[in-house]
């Protein structure tokens, strides 16, 4: 199949999963910052483009994090890095399930990795995912208790919402649209240290 009827179907099956939300600049420059083309990656990591696409749509790599406005499918930089310590996209799927107890969880992290919606860690790993989702439920938890307010309630809350800022991304609006509504960080970070400030 032609490189650019590949293009075109990847485009397709990223807006089944993303919906078609412009670009703006601003969400531009963040996706250039935080993230590479697909063409350059491959170029980096001697691979074809078009085989890489290949593998995404036959669901053995993520999708493209972003579509930027000017068409270039937008990767995280280690995109091959889960593969290869895997031992190749073949073996991916297994190794990656694996690292939950649970087979439907698993199979369910599998299906969002898929979706190439991980945006919301630096690097997308089992160990990060499964830390981000811990974090975030501890957080939410800790808002709730008896002892919210006291020195060494938010000690521990502050400390749960630090590391959960060294894993995760700024975000941009296009994710809040695609996403319908507020990010994680949104939530967890800022409106948790805009409620409950450091003492």
């Amino acid at each position: 199949m032609p490189e650019t009827d590949l293009k075109q179907r990847l485009v397709e099956r990223f807006q089944e999963v993303n919906g078609d939300h412009p670009m703006t600049d601003a969400d531009d420059v963040y996706v250039s910052a935080q993230f590479v083309a697909l063409e350059e990656l491959c170029a980096v990591h001697g691979r074809e483009a078009d085989a890489v696409r290949r593998l995404m749509l036959s669901r053995r790599l993520p999708l493209p994090g972003y579509l930027r406005s000017d068409g270039a499918e937008m990767v995280p930089a280690d995109l091959f890095a889960l593969a290869d310590e895997a031992g190749g996209e073949d073996l991916l799927e297994a190794w990656f399930t694996a690292h939950w107890a649970d087979p439907i969880t698993g199979k369910a992290e599998w299906e969002a990795y898929l979706s190439g919606q991980y945006v919301c860690l630096h690097s997308v790993t089992p160990a990060t995912i499964q830390r981000k989702d811990h974090l975030t439920a501890a957080i939410g938890g800790a808002v709730h208790e008896p002892a919210a307010g006291s020195a060494p309630w938010s000690e521990r809350l502050h400390s749960l919402v630090d590391e959960l800022d060294t894993l995760e991304p700024a975000f941009t609006a296009y994710d809040r649209f695609r996403f319908g509504g507020p990010t994680s960080r949104d939530t967890c970070i800022d409106a948790v240290r805009a409620r409950f400030p450091r003492p």
